[in-house]
């Protein structure tokens, strides 16, 4: 079945509040600021994408920060996702674990600009399949 009008307004609003949290994972990293704090605007970026297409088809997302459980549930709906998009679960760890001290290791710039990466590769494929009418979005 086709997406609805009002999903697909959904859909684009999620969209916008995940190329807001991409905006700001971008920014600079302020002297006194975090690679963590930036890696976490990424993993939202990829999470609210993810959503996004949820929405789009209909489907009742959990209500988890786990990027890895969003894909799983996208799978068993029948929508085919690459490994390199998939490998965008990774962010997953910058959702909880690395937001407060002593949880883990600080995180690098190399692991931020890795997070960054990932997140885009999420907000392209979300927004490829949002604002796509052909072909439809399960199987493709």
């Amino acid at each position: 079945m086709p997406p609805n009008q009002r999903s697909i307004i959904a859909a684009k609003q999620w969209l916008s509040r995940a190329r807001g949290s991409y905006a700001r994972a971008c920014q600079s990293k302020p002297a006194e600021g975090f690679w963590e704090d930036l890696c976490f605007d990424a993993q939202q970026a990829a999470e609210k994408s993810i959503k996004a297409v949820m929405i789009l088809l209909g489907l009742k997302f959990p209500y988890t920060h786990d990027i890895g459980k969003l894909f799983e549930q996208l799978t068993v709906a029948g929508v085919t996702i690459s490994p390199d998009i998939e490998s965008a679960a990774a962010l997953t760890e910058y959702a909880v674990e690395t937001r407060y001290p002593g949880w883990g290791e600080p995180v690098t710039e190399d692991e931020y600009k890795e997070a960054l990466t990932l997140a885009c590769a999420v907000l392209d494929w979300a927004t490829k399949q949002i604002t796509s009418t052909e072909p439809p979005l399960v199987g493709t």
